[in-house]
């Protein structure tokens, strides 16, 4: 068998340090290392990388904490306003007696019945009950509201004996007492509104409330029949209680959140300020602490009373 002469490779060098194979080029397997300033380049937009995404998820979390600050004050708000307005909307009712006579008929429903209009206290002020100066009341310094209807006890399908199903701001008075008003006393203690009522000592409904006002809504005594004018004053511009036909209650409430406010806008401006129930514009820039640079809303209802201001001069 013939044999097969192989040449052998001719490898040699250039100048340049590169190895050539028969006249190409090879190049070499060995691996280069990244440069010092390669490395730096690298390191640099790494940061910037982080940086971005830090201020990102900065400016996320302060929109989040806004946002879960301002829906914690309107809940707040809408809480308080319920309590209220609960308490508003049954001052000065009274109780219905099903059959207050001896007269005896053929059937229950021909009985006759009356409205229970002045119940007298027995051993204490709370056991009696008069709407015309029980209702409500209130004072201008400082800001209190209070209000009063008839408590009384009735048949009930969970229970043999009577109970009483209406109670005051606090939930109370207990089944067992025997006060015959439902007395409700709202007020602004520090920062916080309270209620009490019927003895109980008082408790904070919310937190965080910069402001309680309440102003009523009463009968202009230069009115003439036919041309009936209503004004709004505050407690001590009410002569009669029986006349106020609704309250106004407004309340402002501040966030726990710190937000930034520009230090550029001028005093008193939009961006950085909130109108306070008399409708002047306050600076939330100029507060002290811990109301400074937060969230400011103000929050006004108006409760009718079912008096409608009868009380005292029909009723």
């Amino acid at each position: 068998m013939p044999s097969k002469t192989i040449a052998p490779h001719d490898y040699s060098a250039s100048r340049s340090g590169q190895k050539t194979f028969n006249g190409l080029l090879v190049r070499s397997n060995t691996q280069r290392g990244v440069t010092l300033i390669e490395l730096l380049v690298g390191i640099a937009i790494g940061l910037l990388t982080v940086a971005v995404a830090t201020g990102a998820l900065m400016v996320s979390r302060g929109v989040s904490g806004t946002v879960s600050d301002v829906s914690s004050i309107q809940q707040q708000a809408a809480y308080a306003m319920r309590v209220i307005g609960l308490q508003l909307r049954q001052a000065g009712s009274l109780r219905l007696n099903l059959n207050p006579g001896t007269a005896s008929v053929a059937e229950p429903y021909m009985a006759s019945v009356a409205f229970e209009a002045i119940t007298p206290p027995a051993s204490s002020p709370l056991e009696g009950f008069n709407p015309t100066t029980d209702t409500l009341s209130g004072t201008a310094t400082p800001v209190t509201l209070t209000t009063g209807y008839r408590r009384y006890t009735e048949p009930v399908f969970t229970n043999a004996t009577e109970q009483a199903l209406s109670r005051n701001c606090l939930g109370g008075p207990a089944d067992t007492s025997s006060d015959a008003r439902l007395e409700s006393i709202f007020q602004l203690t520090g920062s916080e509104l309270q209620c009490n009522g019927n003895g109980a000592g008082a408790q904070a409904i919310v937190q965080n409330v910069a402001n309680f006002q309440v102003n009523y809504l009463v009968q202009d005594s230069t009115s003439t029949p036919g041309d009936s004018k209503v004004k709004s004053v505050d407690a001590s511009g009410v002569t009669n209680w029986g006349q106020v036909q609704a309250v106004e209650v407004c309340l402002v409430l501040y966030g726990a959140e710190r937000i930034d406010l520009p230090s550029s806008a001028p005093a008193n401006d939009p961006s950085t300020s909130y109108r306070d129930c008399n409708g002047t514009l306050i600076d939330m820039r100029t507060l002290a602490a811990p109301r400074k640079q937060r969230m400011h809303m103000a929050f006004r209802s108006t409760f009718q009373l079912r008096s409608q201001g009868l009380i005292g001069t029909v009723l």
